[in-house]
């Protein structure tokens, strides 16, 4: 079959943790073990400019492009287009790949892209309500560049319902293909587990509102309360700490509450599988990677049943509440009252590791890209123009009128400098990698690799060093 050539986009990525960066880097790694071209386009972070390869010859363009909020790069529709395009025609591009609703600079490239006539997919990560004003923006603006759009690919089924009905797509163009973990990395340890009769229950995660602390702050005095063996280790940082911290020096809990702060991901095993229970309070949920994580090291897992937690396990895994407090504990102590034997975790790695592997979610974005994405016939600028009219009645010409206005500004710089004059870049000869996948599925392994440049044509490439 024919090398595709692909360039994700998002304002997610390393040195940045989070999911949408661990799946970048994975799905970019596995499709280059697949033989295809990958580069990644993302804004710079502090020092980190310009050009940098990581493993396997991944290849990173960091933009001059300043974060205004949270990692996201500042909207100004048009001014991004002159370097984008020159970056897209410098390394051949066949299809544009961006990633999260909350990002512009994907956005903004899959707009400038379609006016170049290039094939375009989109991924979201996360789910969206539709009555509060950040909400109601965020899915006008989605509608709006998803209208630039071939195909979408959601995380979960939950997930595509949402994006169906925020950005009002036909549900025939939006595929599932679900995150994975590299399990390898992730092994059960029976022994690093507390002697009876002591239970620890784990928790990482972001100290934010979305990942529910409140509930975890009312569900840790009770648990103790009525299970004098229960211990709690809490791995994670951010906003919320402080209603922990008060919690514990409230309820006196200091002898029964670790807090570890923020975690290393390399880390993030030795964590887990000191457990015999992973808690997670999320209020929102488009697919749980921390979960698997933790069923992979043989966990025990108690979940609000939020988002698309419900599709992530099977039910021997897993026991799912309601997000109120009441409902958390009751779920734990079910979960305290049937808990599997130790020779359990490694039945549970191994049916983790059956279900999940970047490797199959590379096949299958592969196939979307074959069968749903270079089989759309490319749109004429009046059929482009006209699927604009169903955003609204008014916006829906306001943005009619932008990529009128993108359109004349690609001619202008098609003029100025014609695409056959822009020095083509060169391709790094791809290698194998015996630590395929070498991410972890925990969120930002990424942070363990050092990328180092490319050497020019003719020398000889060793490898790439760890961290």
């Amino acid at each position: 079959m024919r090398r595709l050539k692909i360039c994700m986009v998002s304002d997610f990525f390393h040195p940045g943790l989070g999911g949408v960066e661990m799946h970048i880097y994975q799905l970019s790694e596995c499709l280059i073990q697949r033989g295809h071209k990958v580069i990644v386009l993302t804004h710079m972070r502090g020092n980190r400019q310009g050009v940098r390869y990581m493993r396997n010859g991944l290849k990173v363009y960091y933009l001059p492009f300043l974060p205004f909020h949270d990692n996201c790069t500042f909207p100004t529709f048009l001014s991004f287009f002159p370097l984008i395009r020159k970056v897209l025609i410098r390394e051949d591009v066949d299809i544009v790949h961006g990633h999260q609703a909350t990002s512009n600079l994907a956005h903004e490239c899959i707009l400038h892209a379609r006016t170049m006539g290039y094939h375009t997919v989109y991924t979201d990560h996360s789910l969206f309500g539709f009555a509060d004003a950040a909400c109601i923006h965020v899915n006008k603006l989605l509608k709006f560049f998803l209208t630039n759009v071939e195909h979408c690919i959601c995380v979960s089924h939950t997930n595509r319902e949402n994006l169906v009905l925020r950005a009002a797509l036909n549900p025939s163009d939006v595929s599932v293909i679900p995150n994975a973990v590299d399990t390898r990395r992730f092994q059960p340890d029976a022994s690093q587990r507390s002697a009876e009769p002591w239970i620890t229950v784990v928790v990482v995660s972001r100290l934010t509102y979305r990942k529910g602390v409140d509930l975890l702050v009312g569900a840790v005095p009770v648990i103790c309360r009525r299970h004098p063996h229960v211990r709690w280790l809490i791995g994670g940082s951010g906003p919320k700490q402080l209603l922990l911290d008060e919690m514990i020096e409230r309820e006196n809990l200091h002898d029964r509450v670790e807090l570890l702060g923020a975690v290393p991901h390399e880390d993030v095993r030795k964590v887990l599988v000191r457990g015999h229970i992973f808690l997670n309070t999320s209020l929102t949920e488009a697919f749980c990677i921390a979960i698997v994580e933790a069923a992979a090291c043989g966990l025990m897992v108690v979940s609000t049943n939020v988002g698309g937690v419900p599709e992530v396990l099977p039910p021997h895994m897993t026991r799912l509440a309601a997000p109120r407090v009441d409902a958390v504990v009751e779920a734990l102590e079910d979960a305290l009252l049937c808990l599997p034997p130790a020779e359990a975790a490694e039945r549970f790695h191994a049916e983790v590791k059956e279900m999940y592997s970047w490797q199959d979610v590379a096949h299958r974005t592969e196939a979307v890209y074959r069968e749903e994405v270079l089989r759309q016939p490319r749109l004429s600028l009046r059929q482009r123009l006209l699927g604009f009219l169903h955003v609204g009645p008014v916006s829906g010409k306001l943005f009619m009128l932008l990529v009128a206005l993108d359109t004349l500004l690609y001619w202008l710089l098609e003029w100025l400098q014609p695409a056959s004059e822009v020095q083509m870049a060169w391709d790094a000869p791809p290698w194998r990698s015996k630590d395929q996948g070498g991410l972890a599925g925990s969120s930002a392994e990424t942070a363990g690799f050092r990328e180092k440049k490319m050497p020019p044509p003719g020398i000889r490439i060793i490898g790439f060093a760890l961290a």
